[in-house]
This record gives structure tokens, sequence and C-alpha cells, in this order.
């Protein structure tokens, strides 16, 4: 497969994109591939593929007829909503609340993908974990902190979008011993919700998230990059996101000072 196509293990691929800021910078984004323990498949995110990238998914999914939904998992990740749908238009459509209000023409399942009955749906192959104490879809448009986050469980691979991101940096730099960086994303202090609380209840959320989800092994991040176990010369990913979470500690203390 070509490099913008990771696979990892023989049960999930990651498709990166591009995704450029004002037409200049490119940023990147990404979609996910996986196949169910029943055979079917399913997308994580949408993402119009180039055409190797589109037949190497006909290849692993049988021409796409195997495969069974698109699930999009950020609210303000919908530029590619549409074309995802006309390529794979027998694929069940699920979206956030925002995915429905920004295309109501689309046949959108009735489970939105922030919902725990979609997480019972897909619960023999993922598990799902929505922020807390942050608001989900910010008034702000420039607010894309939140997202619901996926962990395949056959890889142990985690799918995110925003909510956190894994930097790798150049090469010359990695020789210095200039370490990679996964963090929060840098609009953590604006998604909090402004009430006693939601700086606590979030902490909350990412100690469970870091408890629940220790046996992570990999992680896809939409605009950075991914973080694979047999590419991973540094900690654990689960100590990587409890070193994030230190790291924000001063913004959960000041909004606590704020709002208590």
């Amino acid at each position: 497969m070509s490099k913008d196509i990771i696979a990892i293990g023989d049960s999930f691929w990651n498709f990166r994109g591009s995704f450029r800021i004002a037409g200049l910078v490119d940023i990147g984004t990404h979609i996910s591939l996986i196949q169910r323990s029943n055979g079917k498949f399913l997308f994580l995110d949408s993402y119009t593929l180039s055409a190797s990238q589109a037949e190497a998914v006909n290849d692993i999914t049988g021409g796409g007829k195997q495969i069974e939904a698109i699930l999009n998992l950020h609210p303000f990740h919908t530029v590619h909503v549409q074309a995802m749908h006309e390529r794979y238009p027998k694929a069940k459509l699920y979206g956030t609340q925002r995915h429905l209000d920004r295309y109501p023409e689309l046949p959108w399942e009735k489970l939105r993908t922030e919902d725990a009955g979609l997480h019972r749906k897909y619960a023999e192959d993922l598990e799902f974990s929505v922020p807390q104490g942050v608001d989900f879809i910010s008034a702000n448009d420039n607010v894309h902190f939140s997202s619901v986050l996926a962990l395949h469980k056959a890889t142990q691979t985690i799918h995110v979008d925003d909510t956190l991101m894994y930097v790798r940096l150049p090469l010359p730099m990695r020789l210095l011993g200039v370490p990679d960086l996964l963090s929060f994303h840098p609009t953590l202090a604006m998604a909090l919700q402004k009430r006693a609380g939601a700086a606590g209840e979030f902490r909350d959320w990412a100690e469970a998230l870091i408890k629940r989800w220790k046996s992570a092994e990999n992680l896809c991040a939409a605009h950075t990059t991914t973080l694979a176990d047999d590419g991973n010369r540094g900690a654990p990913i689960h100590e990587r996101i409890r070193k994030a979470l230190a790291k924000v500690s001063a913004t959960l203390r000041a909004h606590e000072r704020a709002y208590g």
C-alpha cells in the first residue's frame, strides 16, 4: 500500500488526506476503515478518497459491497460528508447533530454518533468516549476540541479527531533527542463549559479514559499523524495521555478559580 494508507493489523486501515487552512497551510486530515468481527466494514469519518485510496478500499471491501456504515465522529468535520455518501450510497450514514443540521437532505440514520445507543450498537468491535465538561458542539465555529473518540478493540487502535493531537517532529530533531508530542487540542480553555464543576468533569473523564484504554497500542490523529505500536520509541499511549493531562492542569485550575 502507499504511504497515505497505514495498515494496522489485518482489520484497521488509516487513510491520510489533505486539508489546507485558507488554501495555504496543509494540516492534513484522515479517515479510518475497520473490519468488524462479522466481516462487514465501517468507515470512521469522511474524506474524498484519492483514486489510489478508493482502489485500495475496493480491494479490501469487495468493491465496496461490504461497507456497512460511515460514522462521522467530529461535529466540525463536515467538508467531505456529501462526497463520501455519493461514493458509498448504500452504506448507512451516521453523524453528530451538527452533521444532521448542516446536511438535512442526506439520508441520516436516527442514531447520532454521540448517542449511547449507537455506542451499544457497535460495542462488539468499538468502544466510544465523548469528552465531558466541554461543549461537544461549540457555539464558536473555531473551537473544534470535542469529538467522539473510538477504540478499535481488535487492534487496540484509537481513532481521534482534534481532541488529542500527535506531532512527530522531523528526523533531524528526533536525532537530537527532541521527543514527539501527544497533547490535548489547544482550544481546551475555550471549550470548557462556563459553569462550576466543568473542569473537574473533564479531568475525571480523561483519568477514566487513561484507565479504560490502558491497553491501547496505536493512535490515529486527524491533523497530525499516526502513532503505531511498531514505530513507538517512547512511552505507551496511556502514559502519553496522562502527561498531556498534566500539561493542561494550569488551564483546569484557572477554570476552577473562575467558575468553581
